[in-house]
Protein backbone atom coordinates (compact mmCIF):
# COMPACT_ATOMS: atom_id res chain seq x y z
CA UNK A 1 0.00 0.00 0.00
CA UNK A 2 0.90 3.43 -1.02
CA UNK A 3 -0.48 7.20 0.46
CA UNK A 4 -1.38 8.86 -2.32
CA UNK A 5 -2.99 12.51 -2.40
CA UNK A 6 -4.30 12.41 -5.66
CA UNK A 7 -4.73 10.71 -9.01
CA UNK A 8 -6.26 12.81 -11.82
CA UNK A 9 -5.58 13.14 -15.43
CA UNK A 10 -4.06 16.46 -16.93
CA UNK A 11 -1.75 18.05 -19.48
CA UNK A 12 2.24 17.89 -18.84
CA UNK A 13 3.02 21.58 -18.31
CA UNK A 14 6.89 21.06 -17.68
CA UNK A 15 9.89 20.36 -19.61
CA UNK A 16 10.23 18.55 -23.04
CA UNK A 17 6.97 16.28 -22.68
CA UNK A 18 4.75 19.61 -22.32
CA UNK A 19 1.45 19.38 -24.19
CA UNK A 20 1.28 15.82 -23.25
CA UNK A 21 -1.76 14.44 -21.50
CA UNK A 22 -0.66 11.93 -18.58
CA UNK A 23 -2.21 10.44 -15.72
CA UNK A 24 -0.46 11.77 -12.81
CA UNK A 25 -0.40 9.93 -9.39
CA UNK A 26 0.79 12.30 -6.50
CA UNK A 27 2.49 10.63 -4.00
CA UNK A 28 1.98 12.06 -0.46
CA UNK A 29 5.41 12.93 1.39
CA UNK A 30 8.88 14.05 0.86
CA UNK A 31 12.51 14.13 2.27
CA UNK A 32 12.95 18.09 1.45
CA UNK A 33 11.42 20.88 1.89
CA UNK A 34 11.68 24.00 -0.44
CA UNK A 35 10.77 27.25 0.14
CA UNK A 36 9.03 27.41 -3.47
CA UNK A 37 6.51 23.78 -2.53
CA UNK A 38 3.11 24.78 -2.72
CA UNK A 39 1.44 21.14 -2.38
CA UNK A 40 0.27 19.69 0.89
CA UNK A 41 1.51 16.17 1.77
CA UNK A 42 -0.54 15.13 4.90
CA UNK A 43 -3.53 14.26 3.47
CA UNK A 44 -4.48 11.18 1.21
CA UNK A 45 -5.68 7.83 0.69
CA UNK A 46 -4.02 4.49 0.74
CA UNK A 47 -4.43 2.41 -2.64
CA UNK A 48 -2.88 -0.49 -3.71
CA UNK A 49 -0.79 -1.70 -6.43
CA UNK A 50 -3.86 -3.79 -8.02
CA UNK A 51 -6.58 -0.14 -7.88
CA UNK A 52 -3.58 2.00 -9.49
CA UNK A 53 -3.35 -0.76 -12.26
CA UNK A 54 -7.10 -0.72 -12.91
CA UNK A 55 -6.76 2.98 -12.48
CA UNK A 56 -4.12 2.91 -15.16
CA UNK A 57 -5.79 0.56 -17.60
CA UNK A 58 -9.02 2.74 -17.87
CA UNK A 59 -6.78 5.97 -19.21
CA UNK A 60 -4.79 4.52 -22.31
CA UNK A 61 -5.58 7.96 -23.97
CA UNK A 62 -2.91 9.12 -21.80
CA UNK A 63 0.69 9.47 -23.44
CA UNK A 64 2.36 8.32 -20.06
CA UNK A 65 2.03 8.07 -16.38
CA UNK A 66 3.52 10.60 -14.19
CA UNK A 67 4.43 9.57 -10.58
CA UNK A 68 5.06 13.10 -8.92
CA UNK A 69 4.81 14.59 -5.11
CA UNK A 70 6.01 14.92 -2.68
CA UNK A 71 8.61 12.31 -3.72
CA UNK A 72 7.79 9.35 -5.27
CA UNK A 73 11.26 7.48 -4.49
CA UNK A 74 10.22 7.28 -0.97
CA UNK A 75 7.64 4.23 -2.06
CA UNK A 76 10.26 2.78 -4.19
CA UNK A 77 9.60 -0.72 -3.05
CA UNK A 78 6.13 -0.19 -3.82
CA UNK A 79 6.82 1.56 -7.34
CA UNK A 80 8.92 -1.28 -8.14
CA UNK A 81 5.75 -3.91 -7.36
CA UNK A 82 3.01 -2.16 -10.07
CA UNK A 83 5.20 0.00 -12.61
CA UNK A 84 6.43 -3.45 -14.22
CA UNK A 85 2.97 -4.48 -14.77
CA UNK A 86 1.94 -1.34 -16.35
CA UNK A 87 0.14 -0.73 -19.93
CA UNK A 88 1.43 3.12 -20.18
CA UNK A 89 5.18 3.97 -19.60
CA UNK A 90 5.85 5.48 -16.87
CA UNK A 91 7.24 9.04 -16.28
CA UNK A 92 9.36 9.44 -13.11
CA UNK A 93 9.22 13.11 -11.87
CA UNK A 94 11.53 13.13 -8.67
CA UNK A 95 13.75 16.21 -6.84
CA UNK A 96 16.59 13.76 -7.49
CA UNK A 97 18.65 12.57 -4.32
CA UNK A 98 17.37 9.28 -3.38
CA UNK A 99 19.99 7.42 -6.25
CA UNK A 100 19.50 4.08 -4.17
CA UNK A 101 15.75 4.33 -3.91
CA UNK A 102 16.19 4.81 -7.62
CA UNK A 103 18.17 2.12 -8.33
CA UNK A 104 15.43 -0.25 -7.20
CA UNK A 105 12.79 0.93 -10.39
CA UNK A 106 14.91 1.91 -12.48
CA UNK A 107 14.27 -1.19 -14.79
CA UNK A 108 11.00 -0.60 -14.61
CA UNK A 109 10.25 2.96 -15.49
CA UNK A 110 10.61 5.20 -19.19
CA UNK A 111 11.75 8.24 -18.35
CA UNK A 112 12.85 10.61 -15.79
CA UNK A 113 12.61 13.89 -14.66
CA UNK A 114 14.77 15.35 -12.09
CA UNK A 115 15.10 18.39 -10.16
CA UNK A 116 18.24 20.39 -9.42
CA UNK A 117 17.86 21.90 -6.04
CA UNK A 118 19.67 25.23 -5.77
CA UNK A 119 19.82 26.62 -2.44
CA UNK A 120 18.62 30.06 -3.26
CA UNK A 121 15.20 29.13 -4.54
CA UNK A 122 14.84 26.04 -1.46
CA UNK A 123 16.29 27.98 1.08
CA UNK A 124 18.50 24.84 2.89
CA UNK A 125 21.74 23.61 1.79
CA UNK A 126 23.73 22.13 -1.99
CA UNK A 127 22.59 19.41 -3.29
CA UNK A 128 25.45 18.46 -5.69
CA UNK A 129 26.80 15.66 -4.50
CA UNK A 130 23.28 14.04 -4.30
CA UNK A 131 22.38 15.09 -7.86
CA UNK A 132 25.59 13.99 -9.37
CA UNK A 133 25.26 10.30 -8.05
CA UNK A 134 21.56 10.36 -8.65
CA UNK A 135 22.33 11.23 -12.37
CA UNK A 136 24.84 8.42 -12.49
CA UNK A 137 22.63 6.06 -11.39
CA UNK A 138 19.80 7.75 -13.56
CA UNK A 139 21.74 6.80 -16.93
CA UNK A 140 19.88 6.90 -20.23
CA UNK A 141 16.72 6.72 -18.64
CA UNK A 142 16.71 10.65 -17.76
CA UNK A 143 14.76 12.57 -20.21
CA UNK A 144 16.09 16.33 -18.44
CA UNK A 145 16.82 18.18 -15.59
CA UNK A 146 14.88 20.83 -14.11
CA UNK A 147 16.02 23.86 -11.93
CA UNK A 148 14.13 26.56 -10.53
CA UNK A 149 15.43 29.94 -10.37
CA UNK A 150 14.11 33.15 -8.52
CA UNK A 151 15.67 36.68 -8.73
CA UNK A 152 18.16 35.09 -6.10
CA UNK A 153 19.89 32.88 -8.33
CA UNK A 154 23.56 33.10 -8.03
CA UNK A 155 26.07 32.47 -11.09
CA UNK A 156 28.15 30.00 -8.84
CA UNK A 157 24.95 27.93 -9.03
CA UNK A 158 23.55 28.22 -12.73
CA UNK A 159 28.05 27.29 -13.55
CA UNK A 160 27.42 23.96 -10.97
CA UNK A 161 24.12 23.45 -13.15
CA UNK A 162 25.61 23.88 -16.40
CA UNK A 163 28.46 21.60 -15.48
CA UNK A 164 26.40 18.67 -13.98
CA UNK A 165 24.20 18.38 -17.05
CA UNK A 166 26.81 18.93 -19.49
CA UNK A 167 28.92 15.64 -17.40
CA UNK A 168 25.57 13.50 -18.49
CA UNK A 169 24.87 15.22 -21.69
CA UNK A 170 20.72 16.06 -20.83
CA UNK A 171 18.81 18.89 -21.43
CA UNK A 172 18.48 21.07 -18.61
CA UNK A 173 15.56 23.18 -18.03
CA UNK A 174 15.73 26.86 -16.37
CA UNK A 175 11.86 26.97 -14.76
CA UNK A 176 11.31 30.49 -13.50
CA UNK A 177 9.75 30.61 -9.72
CA UNK A 178 5.95 31.56 -10.10
CA UNK A 179 3.96 33.12 -7.62
CA UNK A 180 0.24 31.84 -8.75
CA UNK A 181 0.07 32.51 -12.15
CA UNK A 182 2.85 35.15 -12.09
CA UNK A 183 6.34 34.99 -13.17
CA UNK A 184 8.85 36.28 -10.13
CA UNK A 185 11.87 36.95 -12.34
CA UNK A 186 11.55 39.77 -15.07
CA UNK A 187 11.80 39.30 -18.87
CA UNK A 188 15.52 40.49 -19.02
CA UNK A 189 16.29 38.78 -15.76
CA UNK A 190 15.39 35.25 -17.52
CA UNK A 191 16.62 35.93 -20.83
CA UNK A 192 19.98 37.09 -18.68
CA UNK A 193 19.94 33.94 -17.01
CA UNK A 194 19.57 31.86 -19.99
CA UNK A 195 21.85 33.55 -22.05
CA UNK A 196 24.33 33.42 -19.07
CA UNK A 197 23.49 29.40 -19.38
CA UNK A 198 24.32 29.23 -22.49
CA UNK A 199 27.66 30.37 -22.59
CA UNK A 200 28.86 27.29 -20.65
CA UNK A 201 26.37 24.46 -21.98
CA UNK A 202 24.53 24.29 -25.28
CA UNK A 203 21.59 21.73 -24.06
CA UNK A 204 19.45 24.79 -22.02
CA UNK A 205 15.93 26.13 -22.46
CA UNK A 206 13.95 28.37 -20.70
CA UNK A 207 9.77 26.92 -19.56
CA UNK A 208 7.72 28.30 -17.46
CA UNK A 209 4.98 26.21 -16.14
CA UNK A 210 2.63 26.16 -18.69
CA UNK A 211 -0.31 24.42 -17.25
CA UNK A 212 -0.96 27.38 -14.85
CA UNK A 213 -1.27 29.51 -17.88
CA UNK A 214 -3.79 27.41 -19.43
CA UNK A 215 -5.71 27.05 -16.12
CA UNK A 216 -4.95 23.02 -15.64
CA UNK A 217 -3.55 21.25 -12.44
Amino acid sequence: MAKIKEIFTSIQGEGPFIGYKQLFIRFCGCNLGCAYCDTDFDKGGEYSAEELLEIIAKHRDCHSVSLTGGEPLLYADFIKGFASESILPIYLETNGTLYNELEKVLNFISFVSADIKLPSSTGFRPLWEEHDKFFATASQKLLFAKAVFGKNVTQEELESCCKLCKKYNIELILQPLMLGKTIQPDSLFMQNTLDSCLKIYSKVRLIPQVHKFIDVI
